[in-house]
């Protein structure tokens, strides 16, 4: 395995590859691997020749008052994760390198950033797609893997790569959970041992949602306020969003139906906690 960071070095390897013929398949990730990260680079080792993680913990998607500087961080562990998995090159690029001096360039995704994750936390995407179309250039990336517990910005990522014609593949693959049902994460090791019990309501609120659609219900108001009343049984938890929408475009919607998404964003003590689910999907 081989580990890369500097920009150039990284470029000139991958033309390499791509002289060679051979297929990159890419998982861009913030490092601090879990077990969702691996079942990314499992999948990535049989889409391509090549299979390259970066990790790269992007300032420019953190707001202020973030946790950017707090943020986990365990390169070494992480990369005897790549390893496990097979992969052929980490590239770890700095932000020095990344956002030179004069870097005033971005790129933006109108529409579907706009609500849910964009709404509460505005300038992330904006931040998100720059380093992605980044990421993409310098890599040569053929396939690209995303987890679906970022769905937002899984769509932004596809709408971006069809916008600008890039020439790779965008993979949505599905949520890794804990046994008990939460959702992987990095940010789950913040939570204390209070905190990690609570944050099961956020699965808790997707389960009772999607039986009350299994029984029949349709209404998004009403599949709502099942939701909410399942988060509002966790006194620690505090709701930034939950809203049901359709699940290519991100629209808001009176009637759920089959490809619907759930979505939610909630609070655990400082701790923000995203999960969602497709409706007519298994969780």
């Amino acid at each position: 395995m081989n580990i890369i960071s500097n920009i150039e070095e990284m470029q000139q390897t991958a033309l390499s590859l791509k002289r060679q013929g051979k297929t990159v398949a890419f998982v861009p990730t913030m490092g601090y691997l879990h077990e969702g990260h691996a079942s990314l680079l499992r999948e990535g080792r049989k889409r391509g020749d090549i299979l390259v993680l970066s990790i790269f913990v992007n300032p420019i998607q953190f707001g202020k008052n973030e946790d950017l500087d707090s943020y986990p961080r365990d390169r070494e562990r992480d990369c005897r994760t790549a390893e496990a998995c097979g992969v052929d090159i980490v590239f770890t690029p700095d932000s020095a390198a990344m956002y030179p001096p004069g870097f005033q360039t971005g790129v933006t995704v109108r529409e579907l950033t706009l609500p849910l994750c964009g709404a509460s936390r505005p300038g992330h995407f904006d931040g998100v797609a720059t380093v992605v179309a980044k990421l993409f250039s310098i890599v040569q990336a053929d396939v690209a893997l995303f987890g679906r517990k970022d769905y937002q910005q899984l769509a932004v990522i596809r709408r971006m790569a069809a916008d600008l014609n890039l020439p790779v593949q965008v993979l949505g693959m599905p949520i890794i959970r804990e046994a008990d049902g939460l959702a992987m994460s990095s940010r789950n090791s913040y939570l204390s041992p209070a905190e990690r019990q609570g944050a099961l309501c956020l699965s808790r609120a997707l389960v009772r949602v999607k039986e009350r659609y299994a029984a029949g219900e349709r209404s998004a108001d009403t599949l709502k306020d099942v939701a909410l009343a399942a988060i509002a049984q966790e006194p620690l938890a505090t709701i930034d969003y939950l809203e049901l929408r359709d699940g290519a475009t991100l629209e808001p919607l009176q009637t759920a139906d089959n490809g619907t998404i759930l979505a939610l964003a909630v609070k655990l003590g400082q701790t923000r906690l995203i999960d969602n689910t497709l409706l007519g999907e298994e969780l």
